[in-house]
């Protein structure tokens, strides 16, 4: 792999051991410029109180201080779990350019005004879809949803949709991040980054 752009993006070779922000963006915007599909979407792993797991894709939102922001409904699956267990555990995998990058750690909500500012800059059709459905809660058919987003949408004439009051935006703030690059016959690279004070320590771990 030696010059090519797996190895100019490593974390080693691109100067990024002990900067896991700096490697995530750069792995982005190679992600972004290669056309993968969705290359913002992360698999959020949440638990209830009693340790049973659960999965789903969400959309990571831009960096909000030290955390990864994503939105979802509260009364979701994921938010309940959040509620009871506010930890969570994140992945990035973009398969043409075998990478992956995992985070772990505490999850907390934005503020309301953090939450406000992000739905208003939503699609008018995606608020109101925010707006008529019942995440997760059982609904008779797909008519249903339909004619109640119909019935908002002409509630709704203008831009003013008004965000679900049980809808808005999280933060999961990384203890960990794991950094992982595929290689010939399974050799794979891996990096880890955990806290050590204010920065973070960076170790090579086997595939």
């Amino acid at each position: 792999m030696s010059g090519g752009p797996e190895e100019a993006s490593s974390p080693e070779s691109a100067g990024y051991a002990g900067q896991p922000w700096r490697c995530l963006e750069a792995w982005l915007r190679d992600a972004e410029a290669s056309g993968a599909p969705e290359p913002t979407a992360m698999a959020l792993a949440t638990a209830s109180l009693r340790g049973v797991p659960s999965v789903r894709y969400v959309l990571f939102k831009g960096r909000d201080g030290d955390g990864l922001r994503f939105f979802t409904s509260y009364g979701s699956r994921k938010g309940q779990e959040l509620s009871e267990n506010p930890r969570g555990a994140v992945v990035f995998y973009w398969p043409s350019l075998a990478r992956q990058v995992r985070a772990e750690g505490v999850v907390e909500q934005l503020t309301a005004e953090a939450s406000d500012r992000y739905f208003a800059s939503r699609p008018r059709a995606s608020r109101l879809a925010a707006l008529a459905s019942p995440q997760s809660q059982p609904v008779a058919s797909r008519a249903e949803l339909e004619a109640r987003f119909e019935a908002l949408d002409r509630e709704h004439p203008g831009e003013a949709v008004p965000r679900p009051p049980d809808w808005g935006g999280y933060r999961l703030l990384p203890e960990r991040w794991e950094f992982w690059m595929g290689a010939a016959h399974r050799l794979h690279d891996r990096w880890e980054m955990t806290r050590d004070g204010q920065g973070w320590r960076t170790t090579r771990l086997g595939p």
